[in-house]
């Protein structure tokens, strides 16, 4: 039983790492997407592309979502480093 702990703590640390790094990408994605510029009566498409995939619903912007994504990475990061103590 000693083996599953550690086993357990790794694919905990997996999950935690993809959480925080998808969450990090969301947030600075959400920091940085601004409104297309508009001169005159033409959109300045070549200065900034938007993108028309949505990650999440509307109603929670893709920053907010990242936030939420790399909290979730440390409580998991918590609980791995927990399991692993906890198998001694």
């Amino acid at each position: 039983m000693n083996r599953l702990a550690p086993r357990r703590a790794s694919v905990l640390y997996a999950i935690s790492a993809t959480c925080a790094a998808t969450g990090a990408l969301l947030w600075v994605r959400g920091q940085t997407s601004a409104p297309p510029r508009i001169y005159r009566d033409y959109l300045a498409a070549d200065l900034y592309t938007p993108s028309a995939w949505r990650v999440w619903s509307p109603a929670v912007p893709e920053d907010r979502l990242g936030l939420y994504l790399l909290a979730a990475g440390l409580v998991l990061a918590v609980v791995a480093r927990l399991v692993a103590v906890r198998r001694d």
